[in-house]
């Protein structure tokens, strides 16, 4: 048969058994529910529902294999879409509908979203217009589902198919491998619709969704099946697959999207448990949202109805059930988006007040247990995703530099002015960059068991190299430089002005140079990396100059101040080293054609 064909293919090209024997399981009975159904009438139910979740199970993973075909495709853009267009609420909001129009999961978008606001690149009130927007995004599925394109759902597996196996470049093989998600999510479709079309004469059935029509009950379906499955799309899908076999009303299918948008919700809060608070802020604020939208329009039903009846396509020369399952599924799409385009219209004003609720509901949190260091930026979720993922690991590492820095501050105070406060803080910050050090191979690790392009590859090797070269330099400032620093207080050696002018001058320069570096980590800043390595001169420079001023000293010095002077050219190698890790880091960031 026809679908046992296409689970040859499907059982060749994806090395994903978990979902592809659920998916497979299901579609083999799946083939024969409609082809088995009595001819008297007579509904066989287990035939049914293999059928209806045979098409199910391949929607999801059609859904899911397109989605992650656009992820790779389009991963670099949405990198930067967040992190650029959120300077006004209504950019947010666009932003946030098209990364989640291409993740096809508002849940990637809110962690996102929760790590930009993390690192203090937006506020929480530029990060409810992204949330707002991915609300707008999830209802591009509905768009898509409501076309009745049944009929060359093969074609489309067949055509991407073969794109995926003959092109040589990734990205057109993205391109095959989206093609063939978007086929298996009609050809799935097509089976629930085929499955469900007996319902159309059973009257128990009818009378059920006779009921729909009772706000409450629809609602609380709607949620409760989205819930069950955690996908909204799915949830809308299969609505739209009903009404296109005239089972179901206008407005029982919108109240139905109602609750749809209401159970997507629960994932949201499932999701945040343990997390941050900013991650329970943003689904707060998911909660608020689609809970308040549904309370607006739930007075308004009948209007919206009559709304996208009035702007959709109509189809007069049809009669009865045919003209429904004509009409309404474009009708509930377009329900579907006008509801979640207008709620962001309202309530994107209010995004400043809806900003101080949810601070309010969710205080910042003190903290009772500390650990050493935990990672920031580093959230497995979206590991899946690997252009994302790696977004984070330049965050975490960026973060790695910031701690390096503070632990250089803490030294030149700690030597200058003889505090063993400050220098065991460089030792306990060394700790901290060692931990963060081993949670970024490990994430690194796990991305590296996802499909990659060579550009995510590259980047992976870089990674773990910037990772060590910070890493490289804690060490240096703790094991080199602090230890110096305490043998200095225990043996009663005073600060010299030799060494007054390595942590005065050459220090400051190599603190220039380490908030340069951090800036072009975590940036990409090629302006930040060129201008650590333009400062070679000036190092080199004061480097000289220090060692004229101890040449000159060394005449003069007694015996027992040789100790001193020794001291004084183990920080100065000292300080050479960690520009030099320095330089190696911003050469990474450089084209390879600029590079010394």
């Amino acid at each position: 048969m026809i679908t046992s064909r296409v689970l040859i293919y499907l059982n060749l090209l994806f090395p994903r058994p978990s979902l592809l024997l659920w998916a497979s399981t299901f579609v083999l009975f799946a083939d024969n529910a409609y082809a088995n159904i009595e001819p008297t009438g007579t509904i066989n139910w287990a035939e049914m529902f293999m059928g209806l979740l045979g098409g199910l199970a391949l929607f999801l993973f059609g859904m899911d294999q397109m989605s992650d075909a656009l992820k790779s495709a389009l991963g670099d853009q949405m990198k930067g879409l967040l992190a650029r267009l959120t300077r006004s609420r209504f950019t947010g909001a666009l932003t946030g509908a098209f990364v989640t129009a291409v993740v096809q999961s508002s849940s990637i978008t809110t962690v996102l979203v929760v790590g930009f606001v993390s690192a203090g690149m937006m506020n929480m009130a530029q990060s409810i217009g992204i949330i707002m927007g991915a609300n707008v995004g999830t209802t591009i599925t509905a768009q898509i589902v409501a076309f009745k394109i049944e009929e060359i759902a093969l074609w489309m597996i067949a055509f991407g198919f073969l794109m995926l196996f003959t092109a040589k470049q990734d990205r057109i093989k993205h391109y095959g491998s989206m093609l063939m998600g978007l086929g298996m999510i009609f050809f799935g479709m097509g089976l629930m619709g085929d499955a469900m079309y007996p319902l159309r004469s059973y009257e128990p059935f009818i009378g059920l969704m006779n009921k729909m029509v009772q706000p409450l009950l629809a609602i609380l379906i709607g949620a409760l099946f989205t819930a069950l499955v955690q996908s909204s799309s799915a949830t809308t899908a299969i609505v739209i697959t009903m009404a296109g076999q005239g089972l179901i009303s206008l407005e029982a299918g919108i109240l139905l999207a109602f609750g749809s948008n209401i159970g997507t919700c629960i994932t949201a809060q499932l999701a945040a448990i343990g997390k941050s608070r900013e991650a329970l802020r943003a689904a707060c604020v998911h909660l608020l949202f689609n809970v308040g939208g549904v309370l607006i329009w739930l007075p308004f039903v009948s209007f919206l109805s009559l709304w996208v009846v009035n702007i959709s396509p109509s189809h007069p020369e049809l009669e009865g059930a045919t003209r429904l399952a004509a009409e309404v599924p474009r009708q509930i799409a377009n329900a579907h988006t006008l509801f979640n385009v207008i709620n962001t219209l309202i309530f994107i004003g209010f995004t400043n007040y809806m900003a101080k609720l949810v601070i309010w509901l969710i205080p910042h949190k003190k903290h009772t247990q500390k650990k050493i260091i935990s990672p920031k930026y580093l959230d497995d979720s979206l590991i899946e995703t690997p252009s994302l993922a790696l977004q984070r690991v330049q965050l975490e590492i960026a973060r790695m530099g910031e701690i390096v820095h503070r632990m250089l501050i803490e030294f030149r105070i700690g030597t200058l002015n003889q505090d063993r406060n400050k220098l065991e803080k460089v030792r306990e910050m060394d700790d901290q960059v060692d931990v963060l050090e081993s949670d970024v191979l490990r994430y690194l690790g796990a991305i590296r068991q996802q499909s990659l392009t060579e550009q995510e590859s590259a980047y992976i090797e870089q990674a773990m190299i910037t990772a060590d070269e910070f890493e490289s330099i804690g060490d240096v400032i703790e094991y080199d430089l602090t230890n110096l620093a305490y043998r200095a207080l225990d043996d009663n050696i005073q600060v010299s002005d030799t060494m007054r002018h390595l942590h005065s001058k050459l220090g400051e320069k190599l603190i220039d140079a380490i908030v340069a570096t951090i800036q072009a980590i975590k940036e990409d800043d090629q302006n930040a990396a060129n201008e650590v390595l333009n400062m070679q001169p000036d190092i080199d420079h004061l480097i000289k100059q220090a060692i004229d001023i101890q040449s000159k000293d060394l005449a003069k010095i007694s015996a027992n101040q040789i100790d001193a002077v020794r001291m004084e050219m183990t920080i100065l190698e000292s300080f050479k080293r960690i520009y030099t890790f320095l330089k190696r880091i911003a050469r990474k960031v450089v084209p390879p054609e600029i590079r010394d």
